[in-house]
């Protein structure tokens, strides 16, 4: 959560999540509210079985995880380093160089939905577009839009995740996870090369 706290070009206000554990704890509730000379960040919840609450953060489940590791479970600890290394990069990639629609309007006509949508621009266009953007983090996408290449991003996703399914066939050491008997499982072709990905959008 600090790490991607420390990214983002504006203040973090709020944070609202699902039901899960892995958000709704103690330890989050103390990282928001604790934080010395910063202000608090507001925490809430959204309602128990109402996906649409979250209805902005769900439609990624599938552009942003699924399609890059497909569904499988990935039993072995080693792969957390680089699957994390992994989506850095392709954070990167989505963030600044893959453009986004969003719907402006949808229109009912008859037993049909008409929608219109905006021109896409990725979200840091459109972070660059908004008013109140502070100076400082304006200058940090600038920058970042500068440095960036979208090829070598590329290829960090698909060296990072390589290591994460060859690391994915081994079977992790006694004790290594709680569920270490697990039955082993190896990733099946859900998820598709970054290549391929990058061609289909």
């Amino acid at each position: 959560m600090a790490e991607i706290e420390a990214v983002l070009p504006f203040d973090l206000l709020g944070f609202e999540c699902d039901n899960g554990s892995e958000f709704l704890n103690w330890h989050l509730v103390g990282y928001l509210q604790d934080r010395g000379d910063r202000p608090k960040v507001a925490f809430t919840r959204s309602r128990p079985y109402r996906k649409n609450d979250n209805a902005r953060v769900e439609q990624k489940n599938w552009t942003h995880a699924r399609q890059l590791v497909g569904y499988d479970r990935l039993g072995s600890p080693e792969c957390v380093d680089e699957l994390s290394e992994a989506y850095r990069a392709w954070c990167a990639l989505k963030n600044y160089f893959t453009p986004v629609m969003k719907l402006v309007e949808k229109t009912r006509i008859g037993g049909r939905y008409r929608k219109r949508y905006d021109m896409p621009k990725t979200p840091a266009r459109r972070l660059l577009e908004w008013e109140h953007l502070s100076s400082e983090g304006r200058k940090r996408i600038e920058t970042n839009l500068a440095e960036l290449n979208p090829f070598e991003l590329h290829r960090t996703v698909e060296h990072h995740l390589g290591r994460v399914f060859e690391l994915a066939r081994i079977e992790p050491e006694e004790g290594a996870w709680q569920d270490h008997k697990s039955p082993k499982r190896t990733p099946t072709k859900h998820s598709a090369p970054v290549s391929s990905i990058m061609t289909q959008r």
